[in-house]
């Protein structure tokens, strides 16, 4: 498996967030993002590919983009 983009940034997912309701880990997502320091800009490009399919989709792009426990 490929090292995400930001693997020192981790989030935790549990079974709460396998309801497909993305807002709760985009938010999670983004939050982290800002806290670690990284650009608006940045985090503005992982929102719009994380938005760009399905539930699944946005699970992958997080995973592309920080470490998922």
């Amino acid at each position: 498996m490929t090292k995400p983009k930001y693997p020192h940034i981790h989030i935790e997912l549990s079974d709460d967030d396998a309801d497909d309701d993305a807002d709760p880990v985009l938010d999670r997502v983004s939050a982290a993002l800002k806290e670690a320091g990284v650009k608006k800009d940045e985090i503005n490009a992982f929102v719009d590919d994380a938005t760009a399919g399905d539930y699944e989709h946005l699970l992958s792009v997080v995973m592309q983009w920080v470490e998922v426990s």
